[in-house]
């Protein structure tokens, strides 16, 4: 076992290719003939016709505020195909920015003017990024994003109800209490009132999904836009491993009793490699190893498969990937102009 690997879940085996070989094939960058290009830390983002936007999930993967950290294979195509799955699950609750998916890794969809603060809903006291609840409160804090915690809780545990901690957008993200988000004006009222309540109502339908996949979904991050006629919209994406945090539901009780971490299936498995090895807001962070990129790999394939109940569907090795997303895309474009 690796280090640093004690809470990966012994999952079964995927009937899947060795995905070291694919170590050297990861998307890191996607260039298309198109205009408004804007590359975020996964995903680059182009303008089409007609009020449309191209948006490409690379492997790329960003932790502690570092936008390239490495790159894991199949990363962008789990993204993209999940996210997917959860915007049929809601589309019920609240409208999104999907069009069409003209590729595994690549989508078109409504061009959204985004709120500038990101909704994160927290069930649990978990985290590792300095904005986390639990990173905040082993720290000494107890008054966090407008919530006082009570002293004597332990990690990992279930809060009274969940909770929304907002977070500005930028090179650093910057916590905010949701009263604070109408007092500095960051948004208006009657806009947070509806994009606070989809969260909660997202969350809830997220965590009974998952539930029944035998998952606990911990928490998760949502940002949402407007059309040019005010209409909000869910967009980027939505219950990924990029935007979540996953559990193993089965585990979780009696490790939490023991004061072990959760099994989980997210990001997480870089974030804790990094954090045993340095501390990412002051050293530089060493290379992460292929052993770690390609177990992250394994959990978001596994996520994948083991939400949608669907083998993962592996793009033909023979074809370049990039190639293959330009060609997808522009002949998408092409007949529909």
């Amino acid at each position: 076992m690796l280090i640093g690997f004690h809470t990966l879940t012994p999952i079964p085996e995927i009937d899947m290719p060795d995905l070291k070989s694919f170590l050297s094939k990861t998307i890191d960058d996607v260039s298309l003939p198109l205009s408004g290009h804007y590359s975020g830390k996964v995903r680059e983002s182009y303008d089409a016709p007609h009020g449309r936007k191209v948006i490409v999930a690379t492997d790329r993967l960003s932790a502690f505020d570092h936008k390239n950290l490495t790159t894991i294979p199949f990363k962008g195509q789990v993204l993209t195909q999940l996210a997917r799955f959860w915007f049929e699950q809601t589309k019920d609750i609240c409208p999104n920015h999907i069009i069409a998916y003209p590729d595994p890794n690549a989508l078109v969809c409504r061009n959204l003017k985004m709120l500038p603060i990101e909704l994160v809903v927290r069930g649990y006291l978990a985290g590792t990024t300095a904005t986390s609840i639990l990173k905040m409160y082993k720290a000494g804090k107890r008054e966090m994003y407008g919530v006082t915690f009570p002293d004597g809780m332990h990690d990992f545990q279930k809060l009274d109800r969940p909770i929304i901690t907002p977070t500005t957008k930028g090179e650093e993200d910057e916590p905010l209490a949701p009263q604070e988000v109408v007092a500095k004006n960051i948004v208006p009222k009657d806009v947070w009132d509806k994009v606070s309540a989809y969260a909660l109502a997202l969350f809830a339908r997220g965590q009974k999904i998952a539930a029944e996949k035998g998952l606990i979904l911990a928490d998760t991050k949502y940002e949402f836009g407007q059309l040019p006629d005010g209409t909000i919209v869910l967009g980027d994406e939505i219950h990924t491993p990029d935007s979540s945090r996953y559990w193993i539901a089965a585990t979780y009780q009696k490790r939490f009793d023991a004061g072990e971490g959760p099994e989980t299936l997210d990001k997480d498995v870089v974030r804790r490699w990094v954090n045993e090895h340095c501390d990412p807001y002051k050293d530089k962070i060493p290379p992460i190893p292929d052993d770690v990129r390609v177990a992250t790999s394994h959990t978001y394939i596994s996520v994948y498969e083991k939400m949608t109940g669907k083998e993962f569907p592996f793009p033909d090795a023979a074809q370049n990937p990039k190639e293959r997303i330009k060609k997808a895309v522009m002949d998408y474009l092409a007949k529909n102009p």
